[in-house]
């Protein structure tokens, strides 16, 4: 790790980036694996490395988003305001499936619980809809990065939360409004927010929040959008 910044991670954070993420082309292909450390590595993604990735976006039953700050000790965007749960499938048989994107809301499930520490009972696959599939690039400081196609998921429904400090320091559950008025902070420099935050909400949660919990007009499977 000498030649990274990564004075500010714990040995959590650091044993985490041997985790195994899949390889894809610009069609979400499969084409091979690399550790989390490659994958993120600015350089590489310089390079076209790219890797797919889920972001979850959990509402309660009032139509309130869930909204973590993220640890001071994360690689990627330490601190800043994001969705409720964002990460990587890892490639292994499980989680490579791509049937109904079965693998990656396995990954999804598996997260929240780690993160959030939701039930995994709370959590079931059949709750966790996949939406559509956006890819963006984003630079985190001069060593890190994220190059993703992530899937969107959505779930609404109450749960029980026990977060994990080493994950996130903090959480909230926003109206729309109150996430705009988030987002307008962080455009004028007086808040940290994650850019795939930025992006999902002007381009999709927006428009599907009034019509909450009933989204399956909005499913797009087809479309990997450029963001």
């Amino acid at each position: 790790m000498s030649e990274e910044n990564s004075s500010h991670l714990d040995m959590y954070q650091v044993g985490r980036l041997a985790e195994l993420c899949i390889i894809i082309d610009e069609n979400d292909h499969v084409i091979g694996a690399e550790d989390k450390k490659t994958c993120h590595l600015y350089k590489n993604i310089q390079k076209g490395l790219l890797h797919r990735a889920f972001s979850v976006v959990l509402f309660n039953s009032n139509k309130q988003l869930l909204v973590q700050e993220r640890s001071d000790s994360k690689i990627i965007f330490p601190g800043y305001f994001t969705d409720s749960c964002s990460s990587h499938p890892l490639s292994n048989t499980l989680e490579l499936d791509e049937n109904n994107a079965i693998g990656v809301r396995r990954a999804a499930q598996r997260r929240v619980q780690a993160e959030l520490g939701i039930p995994l009972e709370q959590v079931p696959l059949d709750d966790i809809i996949y939406m559509t599939r956006y890819h963006y690039k984003a630079r985190s400081d001069e060593t890190w990065g994220e190059h993703e196609i992530a899937y969107l998921l959505l779930m609404t429904k109450d749960v029980n939360l026990n977060p994990d400090s080493r994950e996130l320091k903090n959480y909230y559950y926003m109206s729309k409004e109150e996430l705009r008025e988030l987002l307008a902070k962080g455009d004028k420099g007086e808040a940290k927010i994650t850019p795939w935050l930025k992006l999902m909400a002007e381009n999709f949660l927006f428009k599907w929040w009034d019509s909450l919990p009933n989204v399956n007009h909005f499913l797009d499977h087809k479309t990997i959008h450029r963001l």
